[in-house]
């Protein structure tokens, strides 16, 4: 018996179409998935960025007006001191003495709170900036996501399969209503 290579061929072929296309109807809803996880893990890295500030930013608020607490009460000290204000320096002559010299070589405590402040406004400004950044990645992967579960061949795909598409909304980039206010209040 002789075989039509012809014949053969033609079967092999419809063989091969009928498993590229079960392979590529199977992958598509597999891809979607892929997707949606990808879009719930970047939803995550936004909750993880506002935590994060949640949780930091008013503590280094508190530490910098504790800080600025004690450098007030730390200057108004010096400054009595020097003046004899303190009851420690008695002797007017002493007192006149002291003046003299306090002239000459004053040296009041190194000032760190405007330091603080700024560092405070650095660490406030990172945060926003890693939440918007978070939000923009996460409004991309949900771009990417419609778009793939959206193609017209692809959403046939999924419709066979049963795959339901989940709309994910974007997000704008205004602060968040749990942001921290009123830090240093």
């Amino acid at each position: 018996m002789k075989v039509n290579k012809g014949v053969v061929i033609t079967v092999v072929a419809v063989i091969a179409a009928v498993i590229a296309l079960i392979v590529g109807i199977t992958s598509v809803p597999g891809n979607a998935i892929k997707y949606e996880e990808k879009v719930t893990e970047a939803r995550s890295a936004i909750k993880i960025q506002e935590k994060a500030r949640n949780e930091t930013l008013p503590n280094m608020a508190d530490c910098v007006k504790h800080y600025d607490k004690h450098e007030a009460e730390t200057i108004i000290n010096t400054i009595k001191a020097r003046r004899g204000e303190d009851g420690t320096i008695t002797d007017e002559t002493v007192n006149e003495v002291m003046r003299q010299i306090n002239v000459v070589v004053e040296r009041y405590p190194e000032l760190s709170s405007q330091k603080n402040y700024e560092e405070l406004m650095n660490e406030i400004s990172k945060a926003e900036n890693k939440i918007a950044n978070t939000r923009e990645a996460y409004n991309k992967t949900v771009s990417r996501y419609n778009n793939y579960t959206r193609h017209p061949l692809r959403k046939f795909f999924l419709s066979l399969t049963g795959y339901e598409r989940i709309e994910f909304p974007k997000l704008d980039y205004d602060v968040s209503e749990d942001a921290p206010t009123n830090l240093l209040d």
